[in-house]
């Protein structure tokens, strides 16, 4: 099987059901920001952490799913779709990571070790992909739970970063006013 079709050469795209549209879409913004959030997650692991690296790889595999309901715009029931269980698993991963970090008293800059720096930029693009998400949900029908997936998965990230800059060794920085 060939990668290239060329059936992308005038702009457009298909969808999961077949519809082809164009790859401005706020559809495909929003799938595809999803996308480069799990691009950028893949470049932290392995992050030397065990645990970490399993969340990670989760985070990675509900990502595709995100995409997938997201690139559906009728899903069947079989159909691929992220669901409340994802969201309460991110909750909980949030939760045990959280309890080995010192409690926040300010905001602090992204940034410190190479993976917490990599991890604040996945941040603010899973950020990017909730608001296209939110932007296509006022058009189109779109799984609530998609948008709390992404919502909490910026937290989980901005978690993710303090942890593995704690271990790491390395300071939280607060802004100067």
């Amino acid at each position: 099987m060939k990668v290239y079709t060329g059936r992308g050469d005038e702009g457009m795209t298909d969808l999961r059901d077949m519809t082809r549209v164009s790859k401005t879409s706020h559809r495909i913004e929003a799938y595809g920001t999803v996308d480069e959030v799990n691009a950028l997650v893949g470049t932290v692991r392995p992050t030397g952490y065990d645990d970490v690296d399993e969340v990670l790889e989760t985070i990675q595999n509900h990502l595709h799913i995100v995409q997938a309901d997201l690139a559906n715009p009728d899903p069947d029931d079989d159909d691929p779709k992220i669901r409340e269980s994802h969201v309460e698993t991110l909750e909980a991963n949030i939760d045990t990571a959280d309890e080995e970090l010192d409690p926040l008293t300010s905001f602090i800059l992204p940034g410190g070790s190479e993976t917490g720096a990599k991890l604040h930029h996945a941040r603010t693009v899973s950020r990017r992909a909730e608001r296209r998400a939110v932007s296509l949900a006022a058009e189109e029908r779109v799984n609530a739970d998609v948008v709390a997936y992404l919502n909490r998965l910026s937290d989980a990230l901005f978690v993710y970063a303090r942890l593995v800059n704690k271990r790491d060794g390395v300071p939280e920085e607060s802004p100067t006013y």
